[in-house]
């Protein structure tokens, strides 16, 4: 049986004059980790409607994979420049997708 699919949500609320500056340095994160990591299967940035709150939507072959894109220059990359940029940060959350 094939493992099922690793999840990572995790969610920030960004100051609202600094969307732009934030949506550039996620989108950043989001592109490599797809296309420079094989284990990585999907990386949405989500714009919640009529806020400033940014989601991540993060589907991963299975938390070995997940670990690994911990330790990549474009998470350091985003890692670096985002405190400056939000106002909180909730604590990720993890799962696995099923029907997958």
């Amino acid at each position: 049986m094939t493992k099922a699919p690793f999840v990572v949500i995790a969610e920030f609320d960004v100051e609202p004059a600094r969307l732009d500056d934030f949506l550039a340095v996620a989108r950043d994160d989001a592109a490599h980790s797809v296309a420079d990591e094989p284990g990585c299967r999907q990386f949405e940035v989500i714009v919640l409607e009529g806020s400033s709150t940014v989601v991540f939507y993060e589907v991963y072959d299975d938390r070995a994979a997940f670990d690994a894109h911990l330790e990549t220059p474009h998470l350091a990359r985003f890692r670096d420049a985002f405190p400056a940029l939000i106002r909180a940060e909730q604590r990720v959350r993890f799962g696995v997708l099923r029907g997958a």
